[in-house]
């Protein structure tokens, strides 16, 4: 047998084996901010892409934008007077108790977004407004794209002089 005075060799060495077994009690928090600014950047992305509903070409206004503090219930109406409650095609008759449904029993606060295409007929739009006014639902939206901002000095203007 050999006999070793090495700490390993008597087995009893107790400052470092007890160090060994502590667990460790520091959380590293570089990996947990990693992860949190990635899902931030991926739902920044996605959040914008979520909005989906029925295809319009929405007219271009100079309008600024609505703030919602409640999420709005869409409605939308198609280049060929379609009316769409979410992303559901619904008649005229239905488009006041549906919407009720969705906001839910005696709530007439929630804001409602008529989507409406540029080539959509004037009356289609007109009736499915009154017919949300008349189910009591106060905060009515017309949504529209914002047209970028035009400067005087880029239009002109064509006289009878320039033409030819």
């Amino acid at each position: 047998m050999a006999l070793g005075s090495g700490p390993g060799a008597s087995g009893h060495v107790r400052g470092r084996r007890r160090a060994k077994k502590r667990p460790l009690s520091e959380i590293n928090v570089t990996p947990l901010v990693d992860v949190m600014l990635v899902l931030l950047i991926i739902f920044m992305i996605s959040a914008p892409l979520l909005t989906v509903g029925v295809p319009l070409e929405l007219p271009r206004t100079d309008a600024s934008a609505v703030s919602a503090d409640n999420e709005p219930i869409s409605v939308s109406v198609d280049r060929a007077g379609g009316i769409y409650v979410d992303q559901d095609p619904a008649t005229l008759d239905q488009v006041g108790p549906r919407v009720a449904a969705i906001a839910g029993a005696g709530v007439t606060d929630r804001p409602i977004f008529v989507r409406a295409d540029g080539a959509a007929p004037y009356e289609a739009v007109a009736r499915v407004m009154a017919r949300l006014s008349a189910s009591g639902f106060s905060s009515i939206n017309l949504i529209t794209d914002t047209a970028p901002a035009v400067s005087a000095a880029s239009t002109t203007v064509a006289t009878p002089e320039s033409e030819g």
